[in-house]
């Protein structure tokens, strides 16, 4: 990674946190400490961030993903960590056909899709809901590619 991406990843995220109502810039740092509370990060870890000084590794990125409600695959590209090409976006011919069409399962669907047993259904959601961005109807692609 160059010094230039990691300045530009450093002012994107810097307004990405702004936006979502963190007070960074204070003295105080109370925002850098809200931060990294709410995400389960050190504090060092944000401010190192902020100053351009490293990269966050890739559990301190999804947790701030989770956070600042932005995607994990985003944050990757931005950071320079991969491409769009080497994480490409399910393509709509890629979802099967499903009742009401759409290209994604909700985690219910999900769930029963997968065969998760009633007992176990409530863990399965709470898990899985981990993985993903914090989204009103809790949506789970329906592909995932396999590798063989």
């Amino acid at each position: 990674m160059t010094v230039s991406e990691l300045e530009a990843f450093t002012a994107w995220i810097e307004e990405v946190i702004r936006r979502r109502g963190y007070d960074i810039d204070s003295p105080r740092g109370g925002g850098k400490s809200r931060l990294a509370d709410e995400a389960g990060v050190h504090r060092a870890a944000i401010t190192r961030l902020l100053q351009g000084q490293s990269m966050p590794d890739l559990e301190t990125m999804r947790r701030l993903a989770r956070v600042l409600d932005i995607p994990v695959r985003e944050m990757l590209i931005r950071s320079g960590r991969l491409t769009e090409e080497e994480l490409p976006l399910p393509s709509s011919q890629d979802a099967p056909d499903r009742p009401g069409g759409g290209e994604r399962l909700t985690l219910e669907e999900a769930a029963t899709a997968l065969g998760v047993p009633a007992e176990q259904r409530e863990m399965f959601l709470r898990v899985a809901g981990q993985f993903l961005p914090a989204a009103a109807d809790r949506e789970f692609p329906t592909r995932r590619s396999r590798r063989g």
